[in-house]
């Protein structure tokens, strides 16, 4: 293998060791999130952060999450009641073994029982109705800012993120997320209602028997909190790694070709396993710590049961209490300790919840592109004139990769761009564009420096053409159109005709009305004619070319070369080109080295200077000479 396939496979690993080392942190900014304006996300493994963070995401919904807890509360206090009234019949019955039992003071007080549990069961229906609308709509809400959050995003922030790990956090998170709004916080506010109330009560019937119960939970209470403690980190530990391996995966399925070309199916493997097994820890130490607190919960409340008997059987001897408090307070002491169990299982769901909460606004934390709302100038009618005036870039502030980039351009030239790899074309394309900020200097077209332009007007202004095509899952017609508006059929057969796709089009089962998805075989050339006529479609004043013609044979090539000189006609246009054939016709040719500009003229002015321009030229040609 390889010394840079080794390298570059060694970068892979230690970038992926830094994203999901348990101490590391990734470097954000602080800017507030998506949703309501003005509020500020806290970054932190805490969990009452987290959630403070969520509960004011959540802002616009909390009326109706206060009416559904409230239902809840109520619910529950009114089946606190119950045990009191069972307490009643267990009495007259047991009044009746030795004479005559109450029959219509027991069906009287059936009929009352019954009447509190079904209002109580009305109550938390209506609870879980509202909380089954919240929870969709505040994760739809959070899915909704979360894309505009991405169109809002520089693309270095893409640069250094794995998609799969933004991926899972629009999917794993954000339904961890809706899953515990629609079940876990009902649960967690009736669990509480529910234990206060049942010790009130306890405390109502007979105050020693209630502090038998409540000394054997106060215990539970106390464990529980400790392992909250050491859970919390674990389960942010799950949801990072959880992250990691989803990118792991996307990476993997989507260069499929490469890892079995370069036989990277047993070093992909290890990686998957090794990522894969910090995943497996986290999910056991956080699982079990949290499974812990159940049974020990249960265990409390079966102890809370034997402590009642005893203590209940020795004041029924002493005629304290009657036998009917001692069946009132095994429900109550069950109604009691049913709230440690719940409260248990939800702050396990509420954890995981911070977890996936920390993520989601962390992303919508993230510093975005400048506000541009307070520009007002705009460019509809452009000519063309592009000048860069000293500029200067680098990816990274100590490491600059354009180094004073000056060069005017009249409207309507067009300009190829030429160098080896790494000498910066594509990143003159992208500053073109603003993809990018410059650290210094300015763009200029027709005399208005692009920065005062939003960057929507400044892409209005290109069609662009990449050496990586894009077409999305739809028909044919609708990935040519775009988003260019009023496209006539005329139109869009002319374009493909002038790339040479219109016939295999034709030959397409429903010919422009064909989806294009997976089981739709296209060639990568074929793909790249789409793309290029989409450029021809949408018709803007400037245009650039990376690499547009790299995929296709040298037939289709010239037929493409023909449209594009028709389509380059009168239009100022960027083409960035290694096949440097492609380009002889050119109206200037910049060459770049290393981010500087060390020759510019025409195809011959070049040649016949000699220098790197010919050598580069000349080099293609060596072989077939």
């Amino acid at each position: 293998m390889s010394e840079n396939n080794t390298s570059q496979k060694q970068y892979i690993k230690k970038s992926r060791e830094q994203f999901i080392g348990a101490d590391s942190k990734r470097p954000q900014a602080q800017k507030g999130f998506g949703g309501p304006k003005g509020v500020v996300t806290e970054k932190s493994d805490n969990f009452g952060a987290a959630w403070k963070n969520l509960l004011s995401y959540a802002k616009p919904q909390m009326p109706a999450i206060i009416i559904a807890m409230t239902c809840a509360v109520i619910g529950t206090i009114i089946a606190l009641i119950g045990p009191k009234q069972i307490q009643k019949i267990t009495d007259l019955i047991t009044q009746g073994i030795t004479g005559v039992i109450d029959l219509e003071a027991v069906t009287s007080t059936c009929v009352f029982l019954l009447v509190l549990y079904g209002v109580s069961w009305l109550m938390n229906f209506v609870q879980h109705f509202i909380m089954a609308t919240v929870a969709p709509t505040v994760s739809s809400r959070m899915r909704r800012d979360i894309t505009e959050k991405t169109n809002r995003l520089p693309l270095k922030y893409f640069d250094s993120t794995p998609f799969g790990d933004i991926l899972s956090r629009i999917t794993n998170d954000i339904d961890t997320i809706e899953r515990t709004l629609n079940l876990s916080i009902a649960q967690f506010i009736t669990s509480i209602a529910l234990f206060f109330g049942s010790a009130a009560m306890m405390f109502i019937t007979n105050w020693i028997l209630a502090l038998t119960a409540i000394v054997a939970s106060v215990i539970g209470f106390f464990l529980m909190s400790v392992i909250m403690k050491k859970s919390q980190l674990h389960f942010n530990r799950q949801q990072r790694h959880l992250g990691a391996i989803n990118g792991h995966v996307e990476e993997i399925y989507s260069g499929h070709n490469i890892v079995k070309a370069y036989n990277y199916e047993k070093e992909s493997k290890e990686e998957f396993s090794r990522i894969n097994r910090h995943l497996r820890d986290s999910v056991f130490k956080s699982t079990a710590l949290s499974g812990v607190m159940q049974p020990l919960m249960t265990f409390i409340g079966n102890l809370g049961f034997v402590a009642v008997f005893v203590v209940g059987a020795l004041l029924v001897k002493d005629a304290v209490i009657t036998f009917g408090v001692i069946i009132e307070f095994t429900i109550y002491v069950r109604l009691f300790t049913q709230p440690l169990q719940q409260l248990a299982q939800s702050f396990s769901n509420m954890q995981s919840t911070a977890a996936a909460a920390d993520r989601v606004f962390e992303y919508l934390g993230e510093e975005e592109l400048s506000d541009e709302s307070s520009k007002t100038k705009r460019l509809d009618t452009v000519k063309g004139h592009v000048r860069f005036d000293h500029v200067h870039f680098g990816y990274n502030p100590d490491k600059i990769i354009i180094n004073d980039f000056s060069v005017d351009i009249p409207a309507g030239q067009k300009v190829a761009i030429v160098g080896p790899t790494g000498a910066g074309k594509t990143t003159i394309v992208n500053l073109l564009m603003r993809f990018y900020e410059l650290n210094s200097g300015r763009i200029f077209i027709d005399g208005v420096p692009i920065d005062e332009l939003t960057r929507e007007n400044v892409h209005d202004l290109f069609c662009m053409v990449l050496q990586d095509t894009w077409l999305f899952e739809g028909t044919v017609r609708e990935n040519l159109v775009y988003s260019k508006e009023g496209v006539t059929d005329e139109e869009l057969e002319r374009a493909c005709k002038a790339v040479g796709i219109h016939h295999f089009i034709r030959t397409l089962p429903n010919g422009y009305d064909t989806v294009l998805d997976d089981k739709a075989s296209l060639s990568a050339g074929q793909k790249q004619q789409l793309t290029i006529a989409r450029a021809m479609i949408e018709n803007a004043p400037l245009l650039i070319l990376d690499e547009a013609t790299s995929s296709v044979d040298t037939r289709t090539e010239r037929i493409i070369q023909k449209a594009m000189d028709s389509l380059t006609e009168g239009r100022t246009s960027f083409v960035i080109a290694h096949r440097l054939s492609t380009i002889k016709n050119s109206d200037l040719i910049l060459v770049l080295k290393d981010g500087d500009i060390i020759a510019s003229g025409t195809h011959d002015e070049l040649i016949a200077e000699g220098g790197f321009y010919a050598d580069l030229y000349n080099s293609q040609f060596e072989q077939s000479a």
